[in-house]
């Protein structure tokens, strides 16, 4: 495929996720912007610098930049989420000269963010959820965390699996065996991020809520 309808589907993808954002009747306040912009940036910073890159030369990378995907989720909203780490995890590809990656990044981070953010507000109501019995609560933040990325392991080789074979054009086995690398390293990515998530999370809510900047339930 071009490089040319490469940047093509990737405004595309963009510009469906803020159709979505439209349709959910996502709410962006300057703190709530400023926030998406600070967690994207961290996104970008994570990959960039702390990754082991190409994976047993499968183009997979061990990182932990979708910790501020699933983080801003469940302190902003999914949609919140999804963009931030849609936003700083596909400018990290475009900076690496890989728009083709890009556009399933930001397809996939979106994808994090949404699920995150519903799991978090609409079915463990994380913000008015008891602190008090500290063994649940730190149970209701990994769950929290971990359902967007859980859903990960699944979707990004199913995605990348289609855009290996069908936007970079490599062989049938070859991509079969990537694949398959590429799950073990979404499984580890995702049970780390996990894990930084949770703790950000329950050290940055206090200080966040303490400054007014978060959204009430």
């Amino acid at each position: 495929m071009s490089t040319a309808m490469m940047w093509l589907l990737l405004f595309v993808v963009a510009a469906l996720a803020l159709l979505i954002a439209a349709l959910t009747k996502t709410k962006f306040t300057v703190q709530k912007i400023s926030i998406i912009g600070i967690m994207a940036a961290m996104s970008f910073v994570a990959y960039e610098f702390f990754r082991i890159p190409n994976v047993f030369g499968t183009g997979s990378s061990f990182h932990l930049g979708n910790t501020f995907t699933a983080l801003t989720a469940m302190l902003l909203d999914g949609v919140s989420g999804g963009l931030a780490g849609a936003i700083g995890l596909a400018l990290a590809d475009v900076v690496a000269g890989d728009p083709g990656y890009a556009i399933t990044t930001f397809i996939l981070k979106f994808i994090i963010g949404l699920v995150c953010g519903t799991v978090s507000h609409k079915v463990i109501h994380l913000r008015t959820f008891p602190t008090g019995n500290k063994l649940k609560y730190v149970a209701a933040v990994t769950a929290s965390a971990f359902s967007g990325l859980l859903v990960n392991v699944f979707t990004d080789p199913f995605i990348g699996y289609f855009r290996n074979l069908y936007i970079f054009g490599q062989p049938a086995e070859f991509v079969s065996v990537v694949t398959k690398i590429a799950s073990g390293v979404t499984l580890v990515n995702s049970l780390l991020s996990t894990v930084c998530a949770v703790v950000l999370y329950i050290a940055l809510r206090p200080a966040l809520e303490k400054a007014h900047l978060l959204p009430k339930e």
